[in-house]
Order: structure tokens, then C-alpha cells, then sequence
């Protein structure tokens, strides 16, 4: 017991490093100055949208009213069957950048979202292409900011600051952001650790990586290169596959937070986000080892130091209480320390608990779903 407990310590004490140094070094889109400049290359923002009736609206006018001076807006209805196409066809009578498609039939050995990028990829015209989805918005500046990061890039990829509002986005969504941003030094997508042998830095480059497909923008020459999304056609997880074969072709990708500059409501109930999170949870690790790994070892180290905290009282233990309070603090003062950075409620940051019980539910119905041949269905499609 006092074993594991002390190699929690030691975990939470390396997360934390990990986590402040993100703080300083994960930066936000927003602090980015434009350049002004008369040799702009043409942006073409591409928008997928299925059944988006909610949320497509406060998507493309933040689009179309970007400050460049060089744009298209290309969305893609993806055979919805609700009102977007009816809001699409009223927006685009007033906005001229905005350009609608109708999607085609989706081919069997095609996931939905793939297959409605690369066709959007077939229609654009720019030498950025900016792979934006429907729930994300953002403030009128944020493509001049983009094309200027990207002067000596490949790509970039921004993690929106998520508006979280009903109790279970407020407990949950944050989540995705704690493990990223506790276990993944982030320039380590940009660069290789310096740190890190030469033979190392080859074998384990793509290890460290990581992209959010709500906003994740290429050169045309990168895109192509890549094989662009048909690279990833069959891949639930498609971002991180792209953001591996952009490693593994020695292009460059940068990662940087949208605070204050790049939105994004992603769910909007307990429900939505157990089937959205259901589609791609274990798609999102490497293999099924990893993925139990990561399971024993969130139980160990974020759920024991609860019931070690309370035998510990109950007993007497007094180095048993210390150490379990002190891992029970720490990631406690984590989620807070991340809550405070985004803007969500700091109150949920002592119910961090809950999140990893809920994870763990999760996860043990994926793997179910996997013994047993079982679908998940998003947005009327099984995936």
C-alpha cells in the first residue's frame, strides 16, 4: 500500500512539472501579431457538417467575416437531415466567400468525417487548407493569425478553449485537456526532446504527438503529401493519425491553445458526450496494452488514494493519511491550476475523482463494445 502510494507521489510530482511547464510553453493562438503583407496566399477553411442545425450558424459567420484578405469558406453537407442545408442556402445568399456542397454517397471502406474532408479537400482552391469543425467559432482574426504562425510550417493544430456549461461538460470534457497537458510536454510536437539520444529521438518521435481535428490547417504541398485524409480514411481518431504521418514524414506541426481566440461547444448534455466519447475513446491509444495500462494506472493513482485516505483514518494510519492526501492534493491542485487557464469552473476541480470513475466506466464499456462486435452510432452512423 505505502509502496503504491509513494509511486503516485512520484507520478503526480513528474505531472505537475510537466503541467507548469506546459503553462509557459503551450501558447496561445492569441498571441499572435498578424503581418501585414501584400503576398497573402489564399486560405480555403473547410467545414464538414451533418445534422449541425444547433450550431452551424455562430460557426460560418465567424468564418466568413475573418479579417484576410484572401478566403473562401467551402461546408460540405454531409446528407443531414435536419435544418442545416436550410441555414447553409440563407447564409451563402449573403455571403458571397461562402461556398456550399452536397456530399456524397459515403463509400463502405470510408468513415464519415474523412470522407467529408477529402472531398472538401477536392474543392478547394487555397494554398492553406483549414480544416474547421461545426461546433468550433472564433474571433475575426484568427486565419491571419494562423497563415502568419505558419510562414515556415507544414501545419498547425489548436485546441479550442472549450465552453463547458451543463454539470457533466464541466466534469468531463475538461478531462481530455488534464491528460494532455499532464503527460505530454507539448514543444515535443514541434521539436524532438534535446534531451533524448539521437537513435531515441527516431524511434520514439511519434510518440510524442498529438492534434484536435476542430481546427487543424495544411499547406496544399504538405496536404498532398500526406496523402491527405484519405492517408486516414478508415481511422475514428483521424487527427492523431494525420499528426503521426506528418512526423513520419519529417514535416514540421505546431500545437498552440485557442484561449481567448478558438471556441468550441463539443456536447451539450450527459448523453451526447457518453456516445460521442464512446466512438473514439479507445480508438484514441496506441494498442489495447496501452490503453488497460493506462486503466490500472489511473485506478491506482487518482481512485486507491481515496480508500487508502479513509482506512487511514479509520485506523490510524498516519503515514498512510499523509501520503494519500498529499496524491489526493496534488491532482486536486492540477485540474484547479487547469481550470483556472481555460476559464472553467474551478469548483470541479475537486470532483477529478469522479471524471477518472466515469473514464473508467467508459472504458470498460468500449472494451465490451470490442469483445463483442458492438458499434457505436453518432449522428444517425455507425462507426
Amino acid at each position: 500500500m505505502v509502496y503504491i502510494l509513494i509511486s503516485a507521489l512520484i507520478f503526480m510530482f513528474l505531472t505537475s512539472l510537466v503541467l507548469i511547464r506546459n503553462r509557459f510553453e503551450f501558447k496561445s493562438i492569441h498571441s499572435i501579431k498578424p503581418e501585414n503583407s501584400s503576398n497573402c496566399p489564399k486560405v480555403s477553411i473547410c467545414v464538414p457538417a451533418r445534422n449541425e442545425e444547433a450550431v452551424i450558424e455562430r460557426c460560418i459567420t465567424s468564418l466568413v467575416n475573418q479579417d484576410y484578405s484572401d478566403f473562401e469558406v467551402i461546408v460540405l453537407d454531409d446528407n443531414s437531415e435536419d435544418r442545416t442545408l436550410e441555414i447553409l442556402q440563407r447564409l451563402a445568399n449573403t455571403y458571397s466567400t461562402l461556398k456550399i456542397i452536397d456530399g456524397k454517397p459515403k463509400p463502405d471502406d470510408w468513415l464519415g468525417k474523412p470522407w467529408a474532408c477529402h472531398q472538401l479537400s477536392k474543392e478547394a482552391s487555397g494554398e492553406i487548407f483549414v480544416f474547421v469543425d461545426s461546433d468550433v467559432w472564433m474571433e475575426h482574426d484568427i486565419i491571419s493569425k494562423s497563415v502568419t504562425r505558419m510562414q515556415s510550417l507544414d501545419s498547425l493544430t489548436i485546441w479550442p478553449q472549450q465552453q463547458v456549461e451543463s454539470f457533466f461538460e464541466r466534469l468531463i470534457v475538461p478531462t481530455v485537456y488534464f491528460s494532455l497537458l499532464t503527460l505530454l510536454p507539448t514543444i515535443y510536437v514541434e521539436r524532438s526532446p534535446r534531451w533524448m539520444p539521437g537513435f531515441l529521438r527516431t524511434q520514439l518521435n511519434q510518440k510524442f504527438t498529438a492534434a484536435c481535428g476542430q481546427f487543424f490547417a495544411f499547406t496544399k504541398s504538405a496536404y498532398k503529401k500526406i496523402g491527405g485524409h484519405e492517408s486516414v480514411k478508415k481511422q475514428v481518431v483521424e487527427d492523431m493519425e494525420l499528426a503521426r504521418i506528418i512526423k513520419s514524414q519529417a514535416l514540421s506541426l505546431s500545437m498552440m491553445n485557442g484561449i481567448d481566440s478558438v471556441y468550441c461547444r463539443m456536447y451539450s448534455s450527459g448523453s451526447e458526450i457518453w456516445q460521442g466519447f464512446q466512438k473514439n475513446f479507445l480508438s484514441g491509444f496506441g494498442n489495447l496494452f496501452e490503453f488497460l495500462f493506462m486503466a490500472v494506472l489511473h485506478a491506482l493513482f487518482f481512485l486507491f488514494p481515496i480508500y487508502t485516505l479513509i482506512n487511514g483514518i479509520l485506523f490510524s494510519e498516519q503515514t498512510i493519511v499523509m501520503l494519500s492526501a498529499a496524491v489526493i492534493g496534488i491532482y486536486i491542485f492540477q485540474r484547479l491550476m487547469l481550470n483556472l487557464w481555460f476559464r472553467w469552473n474551478w469548483i470541479t476541480a475537486f470532483l477529478h475523482a469522479f471524471s477518472v470513475v466515469w473514464f473508467q466506466i467508459l472504458g470498460l464499456k468500449c472494451l465490451v463494445n470490442r469483445i463483442f462486435g458492438l458499434k457505436s452510432s453518432w449522428k444517425g452512423r455507425s462507426v
